[in-house]
């Protein structure tokens, strides 16, 4: 079969460690989506957010649909 629907992953992260988040660039308007850690502030990127389907599919991946926006 040449083409497949991708599969719907999830992404594991420990709550009190990390928070999904989606970091905006306030020059381009680019986002990315990603974990942040809580302790020492690092992003993790996961995927670049290119339209309101990918924030979907980031949502779905880890499993809420309340995410921060930080700039």
């Amino acid at each position: 079969m040449l083409f497949r629907k991708k599969k719907e992953e999830t992404i594991n992260y420990d709550p009190t460690q990390q928070e999904p988040v989606i970091r905006c660039s306030i020059c381009t308007g680019e986002q990315t989506a990603g974990l942040r850690d809580l302790d020492t502030g690092k992003f993790h990127e996961i995927m670049l957010i290119h339209e309101e389907s990918d924030l979907i599919s980031f949502q779905k991946m880890v499993g809420t649909e309340e995410i921060r926006k930080i700039y």
